[in-house]
């Protein structure tokens, strides 16, 4: 029997990044395409109880799942969303009409052109700009262009026919040609910085800004310069490349992702250069695969199993498999057409390879997560610890600093029905030796077991501790000081390969130990709470060292100092507008290489 849409275990899993989410119903019938900005906050916004419009409820009354894909901000969300909506024609959409042509954006000839949506047949005299997928694409490029460079948007009827400046000249959204406030080379100069934006010399037009701001501040003009560093900051928020279409050809790419407890593979279907779409696939792998092995092998299936299947010229992938050429062979043996198999690519097809990455590690993460799968998961431990009843609550604790540096140790909580985030904790190390984990977890254990004896909190059912016999027997002893012997605790602690899959525990004192087959449901479940005791503890330590590191969120960075530190804020207008790009979009500042770009975008938006 088909299991009902659980929306709070869907939320709990969910990414904040921007991105686009399709509903389906119980008959896998695709119903709604969406984009957002923040893809959990935007889905959750379905899913509460009350003040929903009669369409939206019976939208939500009919959804059976939701599927994600991330995307690096919220116009790829927005080319992607139209899109999908062209292809599938979902019934919940809005289908326009004329959605059979394409957009332009027009300027036209004259003294004072204007700016406009065009469709259709180009008769008019002008220039223009295009096409775009869509004409919200396009009002917000104008909507940006308008506030920044104040060129008229108005029909020509109505700016003939004026007397005195309209609304747009009091909210400074226009100059007033019409009546002559302007002076024609003035306006024809924002014309021109508007054409160079629409040509996509975004970076051309923001160097010969800031040397215009820079000038102003020389000459003590900062209103000028303010003015002109706000309409930096406005050009950086549409982006001058979009990563999910400017491609070529019909490019199938795939990624691979393997965690434990399962894997993922995420492909997404380019067709001329446009994204059509996505799909996870989750293949049945034991623990001790490698993502290579998986990516052979589902692109065996995938491309021989079904002659059907349409081909494509080339399959980019982000791992390199050994049999590889004897696949392509194969391939071309048995369709009668050779691919090529990329790994290393660049531009366009490398911001292809990376959201695919993103997305499969994404949907793996969500689907360990499942209710169902946590559950599983909990009986098998039980019975593997001999337990008359699945537990209840397990905390997992893990220490992490950088040579004794920022010490924080983690607690992190998890139920039957997954994390229990609201019950995590961090706890800051003070006045242990430097790099003394023995210490440190003493510390937390006796503050965090301290406040049970004096009656606040609830006891776990079993105390995972990540490390092997020397912190299991710190464990206990705390737990002995505290008078609360009876606790069931488990050491976790790496194998002689140091692989996930062969890991040793121990129950509760070192003479206990045992070991997991891989593919066990109740190891799992383990690397899946140490694996976020980790993550909790790094997330922690990371924000308390940069805390006193330093001033700024840029100075925490290596290899940022602050002459690049000003040449960003400078590029970007502004720390806000910084803060909104991508990594795509802070690699095209001057100085600022792919893998520096990396650390700024993660270091901005650390927890």
């Amino acid at each position: 029997m088909t299991q009902p849409f659980d929306p709070s275990a869907f939320l709990s899993t969910c990414s904040g990044r921007p991105g686009v989410y399709r509903m389906f119903d119980i008959d896998g019938k695709l119903l709604y395409v969406g984009k957002a900005k923040n893809l959990k906050k935007r889905l959750a916004s379905y899913f509460r109880k009350t003040g929903h419009a009669p369409k939206t409820g019976a939208l939500v009354a009919r959804i059976a799942q939701v599927e994600t894909t991330i995307t690096a901000n919220e116009t790829e969300a927005l080319l992607l969303e139209q899109t999908l909506i062209k292809e599938s024609r979902p019934p919940y959409n809005i289908l326009l009409r004329d959605d059979k042509s394409y957009p332009y954006v027009h300027l036209s000839d004259g003294e004072f052109p204007r700016l406009s949506i065009h469709r259709g047949a180009k008769k008019a005299k002008g220039r223009y700009f295009g096409p775009y997928p869509s004409a919200g694409a396009i009002r917000e490029s104008l909507s940006i262009l308008q506030k920044t460079f104040h060129v008229r948007q108005c029909e020509d009827s109505f700016y003939k026919n004026r007397t005195r400046p309209c609304l747009q000249y009091q909210i400074k959204r226009c100059k007033a040609p019409c009546v002559n406030l302007v002076e024609p080379q003035v306006y024809n100069e924002d014309v021109r910085h508007s054409v160079m934006f629409l040509e996509g010399r975004s970076n051309a037009l923001t160097d010969e800004l800031n040397a215009l701001m820079e000038k102003s501040a020389m000459n003590l003009d900062f209103e000028h310069a303010a003015e002109l560093r706000d309409q930096i900051g406005l050009l950086r928020r549409v982006q001058d490349q979009q990563s999910m279409d400017g491609g070529t050809g019909d490019v199938d790419v795939v990624a691979a992702f393997v965690n434990p407890g399962g894997a993922c593979v995420h492909l997404i279907s380019v067709r001329g250069g446009r994204v059509l779409g996505s799909k996870n696939f989750f293949p049945q792998v034991g623990i001790e695969e490698e993502v290579g092995e998986v990516m052979s092998a589902f692109l065996a299936q995938y491309f021989l199993g079904g002659g059907e299947r349409e081909l494509p010229g080339e399959v980019i992938v982000n791992v390199v498999g050994e049999d590889f050429p004897a696949l392509i062979d194969a391939i071309d043996a048995s369709r009668g057409r050779e691919i090529i198999i990329s790994h290393r690519v660049r531009g366009t097809r490398a911001r292809w390879q990376q959201l695919a990455v993103t997305n499969a590690e994404q949907a793996l993460m969500a689907r360990l997560a499942n209710r169902q799968h946590v559950t599983a998961r909990f009986e098998a431990l039980a019975q593997v610890l001999k337990l008359e009843e699945p537990p209840q609550r397990l905390e997992c604790y893990d220490i992490s600093h950088s040579s004794g540096e920022a010490t924080v140790a983690s607690c992190v909580v998890f139920g039957p029905e997954g994390p229990i985030k609201s019950d995590y904790r961090r706890y800051n190390i003070e006045g242990v030796t430097a790099g003394d984990d023995y210490a440190a977890m003493h510390q937390a254990l006796t503050r965090r077991f301290s406040r049970i004896k004096d009656g606040e909190g609830k006891l776990p059912d079993i105390l995972l501790v990540d490390g092997g016999k020397g912190q299991l027997s710190m464990a206990r002893d705390v737990m002995n000081e505290l008078a609360i012997p009876d606790l069931i605790l488990l050491g976790v602690a790496k194998g002689a390969t140091r692989k996930a899959g062969f890991e040793t525990l121990y129950l509760n004192d070192a003479a206990h130990e045992f070991t997991l087959k891989g593919d066990s449901p109740a190891l799992h479940l383990i690397q899946q709470i140490r694996d976020e005791a980790h993550r909790f503890a790094i997330t922690g330590h990371r924000a308390r060292r940069g805390k006193t590191r330093r001033t700024s969120t840029l100075e925490g960075v290596a290899g940022v100092g602050p002459t690049r530190r000003r040449d960003l804020l400078k590029h970007f207008g502004g720390l806000q507008e910084l803060s909104r790009a991508s990594i795509e979009e802070i690699a095209k500042a001057p100085g600022i290489s792919k893998k520096l770009a990396e650390s700024i975008y993660a270091n901005l938006h650390s927890e």
